[in-house]
């Protein structure tokens, strides 16, 4: 009898991992020069161009010759200051394409890469230097911001590690803290938002972490921030899963507002509808070829001006969802971290995520000083195993080392 051939696309084979792996380094690195473009004067949809070329070129590089699906998961985007979704504007609408950064602006940078669809998406934030050199310090609201948006982040994370996952102790006591119930959805949203409120900002309504499966970034689990309108999660995270874990805070009330922007992400949803026009069957053909079911934009579609009349039909019909841009109620700044997760029996490894800041640089008065989230902070994220056990020890200590120093700069001050 014939062996059966079925593949297992969990975290169990460790291909999967290695491809999500592989994913995120393209992520990682494509990012990093995403940033590097972004100064005061550069103009957001060349810089996405030249971001979404870049992501295609280095996923060119990698599994040559195997017959796997591979290209972007999300493409690149830049969203200005209040913006609260992704925005990639497109060349055929003249004014917006003309959108251009501006100096001391809050900026989010999102995009992804996925092989045999497996796919890691990352955000980050960064305020908008004058020139190509970062500015060496930056005070005010802002620095606040990330200062809050960093803590709330690493906050999160550890909130993901299933209960007694990384316990240690008797066999008896791994025991107990395995059958402790994970933390429920309001409690993750209050102890964010208390972090927030250290800092005098608030957290985006309806920020949500996604589990992600193959081919899919919004499993049926979810996790969601300070919801409103009648919206609830559901799950909790669990070992072998991966997820995309989202922190979005503002300056202003949080509140969202939908904005009067041309919707310009779509993507390709599992609804089955028959296509009356020519046009839309030729742009769902398209959209599915090039992005099966991964977020686009209509610029990345092979005639633009055809692609936002195609795609309308594909919205109506429910085969393709469009993204309505959204913004802070206020026009406040807004934030937002996007990270990458593989939750494995060691712990959370961080596939794709945006960099640590150098909180030397943001200059703030303000501090977290709630016992409990101090201590949820101190917390590792994985276990050491040997070597590379070593490197995310060290990572897991800035989170409480930077609060320490900043107690001790504000002691210093005060002395002077």
């Amino acid at each position: 009898m014939a062996e059966s051939t079925e593949v297992d696309y969990t975290l169990n084979n460790p291909d999967t991992l290695t491809k999500y792996k592989t994913a995120a380094q393209i992520s990682h690195k494509v990012l990093e020069t995403v940033a590097g473009w972004c100064s005061a004067g550069s103009k957001i949809i060349e810089i996405c161009q030249k971001g979404d070329k870049l992501l295609e070129e280095e996923i060119a590089k990698v599994y040559k010759g195997k017959k796997i699906t591979k290209g972007p998961s999300h493409p690149t985007t830049i969203s200005p200051s209040s913006f609260v979704t992704p925005y990639t504007p497109l060349v055929s609408d003249v004014e917006e394409a003309d959108t251009a950064l501006k100096a001391d602006e809050v900026i989010k940078i999102q995009l992804g890469a996925q092989i045999d669809g497996f796919g890691t998406i990352v955000c980050d934030t960064i305020i908008v230097p004058e020139a190509e050199t970062a500015k060496d310090v930056v005070a005010g609201r802002e620095a606040d911001l990330i200062h809050a948006t960093y803590y709330a982040n690493e906050l999160l994370l550890r909130l993901m590690v299933p209960p007694g996952l990384l316990a240690s102790g008797t066999e008896e006591e791994k025991k107990r803290a395995a059958a402790e119930k994970p933390p429920t959805q309001t409690k993750i949203s209050s102890l964010i938002e208390k972090v927030a409120k250290a800092y005098d900002c608030n957290v985006v309504e309806n920020t949500t972490c996604w589990l992600f499966e193959r081919n899919e970034i919004e499993g049926k689990k979810k996790i969601i921030l300070s919801p409103s309108g009648g919206v609830k999660g559901e799950g909790s995270p669990d070992v072998l899963e991966v997820w995309g874990v989202e922190v979005g805070l503002s300056l202003g009330s949080g509140k969202v507002k939908t904005l009067g922007n041309r919707p310009t992400l779509h993507r390709r949803t599992t609804t089955t509808y028959i296509l009356k026009r020519p046009s839309s069957r030729q742009t769902l053909s398209e959209i599915v070829k090039k992005f099966g079911t991964f977020p686009f934009s209509l610029r990345q579609l092979e005639d633009e001006k055809a692609g936002k009349v195609g795609v309308v039909e594909c919205v109506r019909g429910g085969v393709v969802r469009q993204y309505e841009p959204a913004g802070d109620a206020d026009g406040a700044p807004v934030s937002r971290l996007l990270t990458t997760i593989a939750i494995t029996k060691n712990g959370i490894t961080r596939l794709a995520g945006p960099p640590p800041p150098d909180l030397a640089r943001f200059k703030t008065d303000k501090k977290v000083e709630d016992e409990e989230i101090l201590k949820i902070l101190e917390r590792p994220l994985a276990r050491s195993t040997g070597s590379k056990g070593k490197n995310k020890k060290k990572k897991k200590k800035p989170a409480k080392k930077a609060v320490q120093e900043e107690e001790e700069e504000e002691s210093s001050s005060e002395e002077e």
